[in-house]
């Protein structure tokens, strides 16, 4: 970055994009404050970054793996047609009642259906023809997740996976002890080598890549 590293980019372009509404702004701030792993919230940034590809997609059907607060299902939500409807799995059950009272709260409880359990034997039983995936939960089944849902994803429809850059360590040599990271590399190449789809990887926050089903 010229003349500027990459936190002071960061804050500029956050400062020229459309902000999150009150409600999310609220969300992420009860998320910071009462929950220790908050860093796992989208955040305003990268939820505009969502909220926006859904709004360009117009999806009937949404699928997202990993809901934790709730921050990412109601950004993919805005993009929602009218009688969308957007499915998020995850299986933290401590979340359950926060959620649901959550997505009430916001009006979406007719939007957004909340699956409780393991993502890989929940996928499965669930109909194709979603227009529009998020994968953003447990980094060593990145792949399984992906063999599952790329087939119930339409032609021309998105697959979004978060994180991964993992923190840059997809970079580092010796990463022989570190399963994770080496989970995150293992997708990326599986996800490059896919000729059924074309793929960008985009350097923002923690890495997203968007994959566009071709066929």
């Amino acid at each position: 970055m010229l003349n500027s590293n990459f936190k002071d980019i960061f804050k500029y372009s956050e400062k020229y994009t459309t902000k999150e509404s009150e409600f999310l702004c609220k969300l992420r701030l009860k998320t910071e404050l009462e929950f220790t792993n908050s860093h796992m919230i989208s955040g305003m940034y990268q939820g505009r970054i969502l909220s926006f590809i859904s709004c360009l997609i117009k999806p009937k059907k949404i699928l997202e793996i990993g809901t934790f607060t709730g921050y990412s299902a109601i950004c993919l939500s805005e993009g929602l047609t009218k009688d969308g409807i957007l499915y998020t799995i995850d299986n933290n059950i401590s979340l359950k009642s926060f959620l649901e009272n959550i997505f009430k709260d916001v009006k979406l409880k007719n939007k957004i259906k909340f699956l409780l359990g393991n993502a890989i034997e929940i996928v499965p039983k669930l109909e194709n023809d979603f227009d529009l995936a998020f994968i953003d939960a447990n980094k060593k089944s990145y792949c399984k997740y992906y063999d599952l849902i790329i087939d119930k994803i339409k032609k021309g429809g998105v697959i979004i996976a978060d994180n991964v850059l993992w923190k840059g360590k997809v970079l580092e040599e010796n990463i022989d002890n570190d399963k994770l990271t080496k989970s995150m590399i293992e997708f990326n190449k599986k996800i490059f080598s896919d000729d059924r789809t074309e793929k960008i990887l985009l350097p923002i926050r923690d890495g997203l890549y968007l994959i566009r089903k071709l066929y």
